[in-house]
C-alpha cells in the first residue's frame, strides 16, 4: 500500500499547485469558460484527499467487524469522487446560463489559453499514469483518479481550443455556450463514476473478470473437474472474492479433493488476479457420467457423449449441468 499512497499523495500535490495556476488564469481572463476548468480544480483536489484517506483505510487489516477487509471504502472514494464532479458540473452550467444573458468582459485569453494547455498536459500525463498504476496494483481509486485527470485533460483541450476562437472571432456569448457543453460532459464523466462505485457497493458481477477466469478455466481444465457451477465473484476494493461449487468423482478421499480444489485456487491466482476462492465440492452422481472424462472411472454408468463447454450461463446455475 505504499506505493498506492505515495501515487494518490503525488496527484494531490500536483492538483493542489495546477489549480492554483487555473485560478490565476481565471483572475487574467474573467473568463467562465476557463472558470469551467478551475472550478473542477478544487474537486481534483478534494477527490485525492479522500482517495488518499479511502486507501489508507483499505489497508488496514481485517478484523472482527470487518471479515472481508475494508476494500470497499474505495468504491466509497470513488462515489464521492463522482458526486464532487457532477456538482461542479451543474454549478458551471448554471454559471454559463446566467452568462449567456449577463455577459461580462473577457480579456488575455491567450495567457489564459497558455496556462490552461500547461495544466493540462500535466493532468494528461498523470493521469496515464495513474490508470496503468491503477489497474496493475490493482486499485480502483487510484485508477478512477487517473481517468478524472484524463477527463480533465480533454476539458483544457476544449478549453485551449475554445479560447482561440473566441479571441479570433471576437464572439462573446461562445465563453458561456462552450462552458456549457463543457459542463455537460463533466457532468457525464462524473454519472459514469458515480455507476461504477455503486455497482461496487452492490456487489454487481464483474462479467469481465468472470469471463477471463472461465476462458482460463476451460484452457487448463482437468479432467478431474468434472462440472462446475453456482458460480459467484465480487469485489471488495482491490480484492476479488470467488465462490463456486465443483464436482469431483464421488471415489477421491479428502486429500485428493483438497489437491484438486488447491489446483484450482493456484491456477485462478496465476492466471488471472488476486483472488480468495472458496470452492465446495460435490460428489459426482451416475447422470453426470455422459459429459465426464474421467479415464478408467470404476463406477461409470455410461461412457461419455458430450463435451461441455463452462459458459456463463452453465457456471452461475446452482445446479449440475445435467439438471
Amino acid at each position: 500500500m505504499k506505493e498506492h499512497k505515495r501515487i494518490i499523495l503525488i496527484s494531490l500535490i500536483t492538483g493542489l499547485v495546477l489549480m492554483l495556476a487555473k485560478f490565476g488564469a481565471y483572475l487574467i481572463t474573467a473568463s467562465n469558460f476557463v472558470l469551467t476548468d478551475a472550478a473542477e480544480s478544487i474537486v481534483n483536489v478534494f477527490a485525492s484527499s479522500f482517495a488518499f484517506f479511502s486507501i489508507y483505510l483499505a489497508s488496514q487489516p481485517r478484523d472482527e467487524n470487518h471479515p472481508y477487509g475494508h476494500g470497499k471504502v474505495e468504491y466509497f472514494s470513488v462515489f464521492i469522487e463522482g458526486s464532487l464532479i457532477g456538482i461542479a458540473a451543474i454549478v458551471i452550467i448554471v454559471k454559463s446560463v446566467y452568462g449567456i444573458f449577463y455577459p461580462n468582459a473577457i480579456h488575455d485569453l491567450l495567457t489564459g489559453a497558455i496556462i490552461i494547455g500547461t495544466t493540462g498536459a500535466i493532468n494528461g500525463a498523470l493521469g496515464y499514469y495513474m490508470i496503468g498504476k491503477g489497474k496493475s496494483l490493482p486499485s480502483i481509486t487510484i485508477e478512477a483518479d487517473g481517468r478524472h485527470l484524463l477527463a480533465d485533460m480533454v476539458t483544457s483541450i476544449g478549453l485551449v481550443i475554445g479560447l482561440l476562437l473566441i479571441q479570433f472571432t471576437k464572439i462573446l456569448w461562445l465563453d458561456s455556450a462552450l462552458s456549457i457543453l463543457v459542463g455537460l460532459y463533466i457532468l457525464f464523466s462524473g454519472y459514469k463514476l458515480v455507476r461504477r462505485s455503486v455497482s461496487g457497493l452492490m456487489d454487481e458481477a464483474d462479467f469481465g473478470v468472470v469471463e477471463e477466469v472461465l476462458k482460463v478455466l476451460n484452457e487448463k481444465r482437468r479432467v478431474e473437474w468434472i462440472d462446475i457451477h453456482n458460480f459467484r465473484a465480487q469485489k471488495y476494493g482491490n480484492e476479488l472474492h470467488i465462490d463456486c461449487h465443483v464436482t469431483l468423482p464421488n471415489y477421491f478421499n479428502l486429500t485428493k479433493v483438497h489437491e484438486e480444489v488447491s489446483l484450482i485456487d493456484k491456477l485462478i491466482n496465476q492466471e488471472v488476479t488476486k483472488t480468495e476462492l472458496f470452492i465446495h465440492s460435490d460428489p459426482c452422481l451416475p447422470e453426470c457420467c455422459h459429459y465426464c472424462s474421467m479415464p478408467n472411472c470404476p463406477i461409470r454408468s455410461e461412457p461419455k457423449n458430450e463435451d461441455i463447454i463452462w459458459t456463463m450461463d452453465k457456471i452461475i446455475r446452482n445446479k449440475k449441468h445435467f439438471e
